[in-house]
């Protein structure tokens, strides 16, 4: 009788890096909303993207991913897309991002809920969701400032 074991292998790839004008600190919403339009160009794109970036104890920026990109008006991220990438980046904490190509960041009631589901597989993960940012026309909404989280 033999015994097959199967092992699998998970890596990080990254990418070659690139330069940004961009303080790897983040310090509070405002901080996070630079970093994605800089990086990920959020407020440009004409469908939605949906984001997280990834943060050090001491909220430097670790990484950063596109989870999904949807139409015009649509892009859920299911929880195991955020930390997937949280557990590669051995990151601390995360936040997402997502815009409205429409222009007008007011959240919907879809988008809190998603927040809210992530939020709580972040809680048994030991891995918080320290905000979620709504980025249009020149504008954001933090649903950490709105008590929203």
């Amino acid at each position: 009788m033999s015994i097959i074991i199967a092992t699998q292998r998970l890596a990080l790839v990254r990418e070659t890096s690139h330069r940004y004008d961009l303080n790897r600190n983040i310090g509070g919403p405002e901080d996070a909303a630079k970093a994605f339009n800089t990086v990920l160009h959020l407020d440009e794109s004409p469908q939605e993207i949906f984001a997280a970036l990834y943060t050090s104890t001491k909220m430097d920026i670790v990484g950063m991913q596109v989870l999904t990109m949807g139409c015009i008006n649509k892009s859920l991220a299911e929880p195991a897309e955020v930390f997937r990438a949280a557990l590669l980046y051995n990151a601390s904490s995360v936040i997402l991002a997502h815009n409205h190509p429409s222009g007008d960041p007011e959240p919907s009631k879809e988008d809190i809920e998603v927040t809210l589901r992530i939020v709580k597989a972040g809680e048994i993960l030991g891995i918080p969701v320290d905000d979620h940012i709504i980025i249009g026309n020149g504008r954001y909404v933090s649903l950490c400032e709105r008590g929203n989280i």
